[in-house]
C-alpha cells in the first residue's frame, strides 16, 4: 500500500470517510488538479504547484482543509493560527460537509492559484 493510501486507511470513522470524500472531491474539482504526497501528508496541486492538503488538528482532533496561499483569501470560515501563508477549514466528520462553503474557497484558491501562475 502506498504510503498516501495508508494515511487514509489508519484513520478511524468518521474521519476517514471524510477525509476519502474530500480526497475524490478534490482530486475531480479541475483536470489540473493533482494528488502528491508531501511532507507525510497528502497534498493537492495545482500544475505542480503545491495547492491544498488535508490534516488533522492536533488541539481539536478534527479533519481540516488546508489552503495554501490562504492568506489571500478573505472567507470568515478560514482559520490562520499561527501559520503565515497557510488557512484553515475546521471539518466536523459526524456532520454534513459544507460542501457549498468547500466548493467556494476552494474555487477561490484555485482562481488565485491559475491567475498567479509563475
Amino acid at each position: 500500500m502506498r504510503p498516501i493510501d495508508n494515511w487514509y486507511f489508519e484513520k478511524d470513522e468518521p474521519v476517514r470517510s471524510c477525509l476519502q470524500f474530500l480526497r475524490t472531491h478534490i482530486s475531480q474539482l479541475h483536470p489540473s488538479i493533482s494528488e502528491a504526497w508531501k511532507y507525510s501528508m497528502p497534498f493537492f496541486c495545482c500544475d505542480g504547484k503545491m495547492f491544498c492538503y488535508l490534516w488533522i488538528h492536533k488541539k481539536f482532533k478534527q479533519p481540516y482543509l488546508g489552503i495554501v496561499d490562504g492568506n489571500s483569501i478573505d472567507h470568515p470560515d478560514l482559520i490562520v493560527e499561527k501559520r503565515a501563508r497557510m488557512k484553515i477549514l475546521l471539518l466536523d466528520p459526524a456532520a454534513d460537509l459544507p460542501i457549498e462553503k468547500i466548493n467556494f474557497i476552494l474555487m477561490t484558491a484555485l482562481k488565485y492559484k491559475i491567475t498567479n501562475r509563475k
